[in-house]
């Protein structure tokens, strides 16, 4: 089993999801977040005063899938994720040693 751990631009996750979704992934968790990269935030002009933004709005979305689904699901997370401009976001690979469904107590990949 492999998590997946994606950061996009928010407006990109309708797009994942659908993307993630046609290639029969059913379940995964968003969580709103914010950070910078290499564009290292932007300066903003409001009411007269300027100021810099250095955490930009960002969403995480996270999954856990069998080995044999990873190199389609970062695809297609990739290719719905892009616009081609700085900021469009990571994807991280990490091995998950084992998972537990709460309400049956199955494990590993019947849990998923």
């Amino acid at each position: 089993m492999r998590k997946i751990e994606a950061i996009i631009k928010p407006f990109k996750l309708d797009e994942v999801k659908e993307a993630l979704q046609e290639i029969g992934l059913q379940g995964l968790t968003v969580t709103e977040a914010k950070g910078f990269g290499r564009q290292k935030g932007h300066t903003e002009l409001y009411r007269g005063a300027e100021y810099v933004v250095d955490f930009l709005p960002k969403v995480k979305v996270e999954l856990i899938i069998d080995d044999s689904m990873v190199e389609r699901a970062v695809e297609a997370i990739a290719q719905a994720a892009h616009t081609g401009r700085i900021g469009d976001g990571k994807i991280f690979i990490h091995e998950v040693a084992d998972a537990v469904r709460i309400r049956t107590g199955e494990r590993g990949a019947e849990a998923l």
